[in-house]
């Protein structure tokens, strides 16, 4: 039987119960819901999906002097990011109207608005940061042509409707992959801009550093952006303390060189940001399997 067509008890279930959460808190206005889905990653489903192990497993890698009070804070603060960050992938139109009154700023915006008079295509880089989507759509809502690179979840029940969700946040999106790939290519040659969330361990990535630790990183980013003559511009969407509302950076765009030293300076500008708000960053992801 193709791995495609293979049912699996265990992923139908898990959707089951995610889907069931979701539906009950969309009935929530969106000021209780965003909050309280991040109350129940932090304080139900991280500690049973072993996320909080995941969290601090990668802290004392990272920070092996991190006193356990911060520890103990980071297990709470990083799945409730988590959780709001789900949720609010889900919320459609109300999520796409905090992020368009979002604070969009930094030397990038010159070179986007630029890129969008002359056609150049571009390639925006984020990681699982804040709420990595907001940025994209920020930028929609600004009229800027961007669409999505994803990665398909190995749940190919919650994989159907998470992809209906980020597609009501903007289109069009691209899986990773064969079938994705061409569509792609046409759309940067057109000159759209193509976001890409490239922070997550790739077994067929090249050996670099984030934190100073060995990673393994997909140069794709910066192979699209020297192949089609792109800008490759890092952006990140910061929740802001009131837990809803986002801060939103683009910053000034990588130069081109060797797709290794344009990866490794993508990395180096994400941890800088990432130090500014560690709670803010996906430390659940097995990031530094190399």
């Amino acid at each position: 039987m193709a791995a495609a067509a293979r049912f699996r008890i265990d992923h139908w279930l898990q959707n089951l119960l995610l889907r069931g959460l979701i539906g009950f808190l969309l009935l929530l206005p969106y000021r209780w819901r965003v909050p309280l889905c991040g109350w129940v990653f932090a304080r139900v489903i991280a500690p049973l999906a072993g996320y909080d192990r995941r969290v601090r497993e990668n802290l004392k890698l990272i920070f092996p002097d991190m006193p356990e009070p911060e520890i103990q804070r980071m297990l709470r603060a990083v799945p409730d990011n988590v959780g709001r960050t789900v949720i609010e992938l889900y919320s459609g139109a109300a999520f796409v109207a905090r992020a368009k009154a979002a604070p969009l700023h930094g030397p990038g915006l010159a070179a986007l608005e630029e890129a969008r008079a002359t056609g150049r295509p571009v390639v925006l880089v984020t990681g699982h940061f804040g709420n990595y989507d907001a940025s994209r759509a920020a930028l929609i809502g600004r009229g800027f042509p961007v669409g999505g690179l994803y990665r398909p979840m190995t749940n190919r029940f919650f994989n159907a409707h998470y992809v209906a969700a980020i597609s009501a946040i903007g289109t069009p999106l691209f899986a990773r992959g064969r079938s994705g790939m061409a569509e792609m290519i046409r759309f940067l040659r057109s000159g759209g801009f193509l976001g890409i969330v490239q922070d997550q361990h790739m077994n067929r990535g090249v050996r670099l550093s984030f934190f100073g630790q060995p990673a393994l990183t997909a140069l794709s980013a910066a192979e699209l952006a020297l192949k089609y003559d792109a800008l490759i511009v890092p952006t990140y969407a910061t929740r802001m303390t009131n837990g809803l509302d986002f801060d939103i950076l683009v910053d000034a765009p990588i130069p081109h060189g060797t797709p290794e030293a344009m990866t490794q300076a993508l990395n180096d500008h994400l941890e800088t940001h990432v130090r500014q708000h560690l709670d803010q960053w996906f430390w659940i992801h097995r990031r530094w399997k190399a």
